[in-house]
């Protein structure tokens, strides 16, 4: 939904179910070492051994991932790092929500990922081979694992999920994007089951070389695990991560009706465009405001109902002053508790979106929203009730989670309470 919703009542609103959650972040592999870490609020920035000799020689990757031993040799064989990850997560959700893929219909399940980069750690492999051996030692396998629909193709192959099978590529919202798109495949009918996520894994020795040389990233190498620190006063950058995070959404009614677990629902969805910088957010965070205001609309819900916040909060200087603002004007006198999961896991690009959807969900399931990692102390210039030191329980009924990426694409999920 890019505009305001004709929709005019709460009981006309379009709510699907979340009955699955899949993720393998620098948090952990699964939803329990991902709440673990994530709500202890421990950062997992660390050095990177692939980055080493760069400026910036530290990331957020997933630990103790062994994809032979998650998906066997043949399938990780064929498959670019960002295939294997979302595989994987799509494995866990899948799992998770109760279903069996020998049993469903495969052609009512679609499978929309989102991700920036696709297999570029491939791409970027195979083209070091060209340059040093020439065209005879180039893998005939890297069209099968750099293209950025691969992931969604490898999902459908291992689940056989038949459907509709895309990728969405909106930079830091790609997540955030495919899960609003599977909810309209659902709300269309063409749908009875759509896996929706996003995964990134492109800790390229050239990718971070230009987060680097355009400012992006934080300089603070002496101290990696103190890096990443949204809505810090202190803040430089953010760090880069890798991940997977895969959301099985349904049908309320189907979800119920096999008696299934659900975690959350997802309510109401709004993009937009800020059409101003391709790096920069609009300095009055109107493409933001946009977003997050259709998506409310979509929802059928007043923002005074609106509880918590997970922000993008990319610990730069200025997207956490700019979502702030953006967040005052919407939601007024009384704010929601705002966190920013980018402080223990790093910003994972096109993952981003779906796996800090995912820990929405969670927060809303639980009723605690995760502290802001490395918090010391708020910028002056923001105002928010940032959480911070320590989880804060509480009552939530209803959540948003905005994503906002460089080209001036945004995104923005409402979750609220099953």
């Amino acid at each position: 939904m890019t505009g305001a919703t004709t929709r005019t009542t709460r009981a006309e609103r379009y709510d699907v179910a979340v009955t699955g959650l899949g993720l393998l972040t620098p948090a952990g592999i699964g939803v329990a070492a991902n709440e673990a870490r994530v709500w202890s609020g421990e950062s997992t920035a660390t050095r990177d051994e692939a980055l080493a000799g760069l400026p910036v020689d530290f990331s957020c990757r997933v630990p103790d991932f062994d994809p032979v031993a998650l998906l066997g040799r043949r399938a990780a064989l064929r498959m670019d790092r960002v295939s294997q990850l979302g595989v994987a997560a799509a494995r866990q959700a899948v799992a998770d929500a109760g279903l069996d893929p020998a049993a469903w219909d495969g052609a009512r399940v679609g499978v929309v990922i989102g991700t920036s980069f696709g297999g570029s750690a491939s791409f970027e492999r195979e083209y070091d081979s060209f340059v040093q051996g020439g065209a005879s030692v180039v893998s005939p396998q890297l069209m099968v694992k750099a293209p950025v629909n691969m992931t969604a193709g490898y999902i459908a192959m291992d689940c056989q999920a038949l459907g509709p099978n895309q990728v969405v590529s909106s930079a830091c919202a790609s997540g955030t994007t495919a899960i609003g798109y599977g909810r309209m495949l659902l709300e269309s009918g063409a749908c009875d089951i759509v896996l929706a996520g996003g995964a990134e894994a492109a800790l390229t020795p050239t990718g971070m070389a230009s987060l680097y040389r355009m400012g992006a990233l934080s300089r603070r190498g002496h101290a990696p695990a103190e890096a990443s620190r949204p809505f810090d006063a202190d803040r430089d950058g953010f760090v880069a991560g890798e991940g997977a995070g895969v959301l099985v959404l349904e049908r309320l009614a189907d979800a119920r009706a096999r008696r299934a677990r659900v975690h959350a629902r997802i309510s109401g969805f709004g993009a937009s465009a800020d059409g101003h910088h391709p790096s920069a957010p609009h300095p009055g965070g109107e493409g933001a405001e946009r977003a997050v205001r259709a998506a409310l609309a979509d929802a059928c819900l007043p923002a005074r109902e609106v509880a918590h916040i997970n922000a993008h909060g990319t610990s730069t200087p200025l997207n956490d002053v700019t979502e702030s603002r953006m967040i005052g004007r919407v939601f007024g006198e009384r704010p929601p508790a705002v966190t920013s999961a980018k402080g223990v896991i790093g910003h994972l690009i096109g993952a981003a979106g779906a796996v800090e959807a995912a820990y929405t969900v969670l927060a809303v399931a639980r009723g605690s929203v995760p502290p802001t990692a490395n918090l010391g102390g708020v910028d002056p210039e923001i105002e928010a009730d940032v959480v911070a030191k320590e989880a804060r329980p509480m009552a939530i009924g209803a959540a948003v989670s905005n994503s906002f990426g460089f080209g001036g694409q945004n995104a923005v999920v409402v979750v609220t309470a099953a």
